[in-house]
């Protein structure tokens, strides 16, 4: 038999599955928190060792990696305008997998550069103008960067006729540039996949070391990439399918983790509500974003502070002594599992919040104008309303006791009729958290890979 071992280094666990790649099935599947703070490969180890006691020790044919560990890939897009080329450059950087820290428009500032040393981002990328438009805010932009101590690399995905000498004024200063096709070339038309790619390429060149995994990725087979992008492959797997094994159809993701809730979504997203007209740029088919607010731990007071503490009680059916006192017990310690009743509700009710502000946020939304003409709808975003499918996946919905009450608030809502989420998608459950290890193995093999997802996914 042939069997291939994946793991996924998260912020707060790290997650070793062992798949079975002629029986297209899951054989096990272990976890052990993540130790980021001493040498990623102690919990590893940790982890391997329980996958081992659940279902012996077996040769490998490869292994696998991805690593969202410290936080991720940080990144930081500079653009020329916030709907456009800004946003396209937002957009490129997610889909790679990135966190983006922020996205700066038009000619940066003092304080913005100020801001930007704060930050301190693994990547930034530079865009600007269509290609043969304009060149003085990108190349403005470009000597901000060059002016800034931080040693980043700088990804240059803007108009053709100035990345050139864009390049030229940041590689004087010592930093190293990567150029790629324009993310808008032309109005309103995206670009994304170069500059998707070159993020990876930078990623596993400059990050892998930066993060202590180097010695991990001499334990694995292939490159570690970052999980949110290999997460993205395999939904967009799902979707899609191959040559030779059918795709289950539009979806949409969200994945619920200890430092950022991140959602996905793959299907066009064209306006489907009548006589609603599309507004800014139209977003990727396959697409992803990330909340990096609403962690169930690194951000559990964030998702609080959304209801208040009160209306937050009363949703959980807890005391605010209870909520705080759980709070204090996740500042200190948020590799925790619950521990008893009240934190478990808790628990509940933050993945609930966590779902339904990312799945919003990640959505498109209808915006009444009113014209000479009468009133009408702009849409901006994608409007997921046709979805067919809600796939949930994260510790908190894979491990709850009604993981259906935590996907339904993901959907669509009367109180917020103008949110173009799912209306009647069918729910499935990653139970076995394996979104990322298909996603890695869809690089090798991938109608094993969308079979495997077909069996181990549970309609809820």
């Amino acid at each position: 038999m042939a069997y291939a071992l994946f793991t996924d280094i998260g912020s707060t666990f790290t997650k070793v599955t062992c798949a079975d790649l002629e029986g297209c099935r899951i054989v096990g599947r272990a976890m052990s928190p993540t130790t980021i703070f001493t040498d990623v490969n102690i919990g590893f180890n940790k982890a391997l060792a329980l996958l081992e006691e659940q279902c012996g020790k077996h040769e490998y044919d490869f292994m696998l990696a991805c690593s969202s560990a410290a936080g991720g890939l940080k990144m930081v897009a500079c653009g020329l305008v916030p709907d456009l080329t800004s946003e396209a450059a937002r957009l490129a950087s997610l889909s790679a997998g990135a966190k983006v820290l922020k996205a700066y428009a038009y000619k940066m500032t003092e304080s913005e550069q100020q801001e930007l040393e704060e930050l301190k981002p693994d990547i930034v990328m530079l865009s600007g103008g269509t290609d043969g438009g304009n060149s003085e805010t990108m190349l403005h932009n470009a000597q901000v960067l060059a002016d800034c101590p931080i040693p980043f690399p700088v990804i240059i995905a803007g108009n053709k006729s100035a990345a050139g000498q864009a390049a030229k004024i940041i590689e004087a200063s010592g930093k190293e540039t990567v150029i790629c096709p324009n993310v808008m070339p032309e109005f309103g038309k995206l670009n994304i996949e170069p500059a998707r790619e070159a993020v990876r390429r930078v990623f596993l060149e400059r990050i892998v070391d930066a993060k202590g995994l180097h010695a991990l990725a001499e334990r694995v087979d292939g490159d570690i990439i970052p999980t949110p992008a290999a997460v993205l492959d395999a939904i967009t797997l799902l979707s899609r399918g191959t040559r030779n094994e059918a795709g289950i159809g539009s979806l949409m993701a969200f994945d619920i983790g200890g430092a950022t809730t991140d959602v996905y979504s793959v299907t066009d997203g064209c306006p489907v509500y009548p006589g609603a007209v599309l507004k800014g740029l139209p977003h990727p088919s396959a697409k992803r974003s990330v909340e990096g607010d609403l962690g169930m731990r690194w951000n559990a007071r964030t998702i609080v502070s959304l209801l208040g503490d009160e209306l937050f009680c009363d949703l959980a059916g807890v005391t605010e002594k209870e909520l705080h006192d759980t709070l204090d017990v996740f500042d200190q310690t948020p590799d925790i599992l619950p521990q008893n009743e009240a934190m478990e509700r808790i628990d509940v009710q933050l993945a609930k919040q966590a779902a339904k502000n990312a799945c919003e946020r990640h959505a498109g939304s209808l915006e009444v104008v009113f014209t000479p003409i009468g009133e009408r709808y702009m849409q901006s975003g994608k409007d997921l309303s046709d979805v067919k499918w809600l796939i949930g996946t994260g510790g908190p919905v894979i491990t709850s006791k009604d993981p259906a009450a935590i996907l339904s608030e993901a959907g669509y809502s009367d109180q917020e009729p103008l949110s173009l989420r799912p209306r009647h998608a069918k729910c499935l459950l990653d139970h076995k958290y394996i979104l990322s290890a298909m996603g890695l193995l869809s690089q090798r093999l991938p109608d094993v890979a969308l079979k495997i997802m077909k069996n181990e996914l549970t309609e809820l």
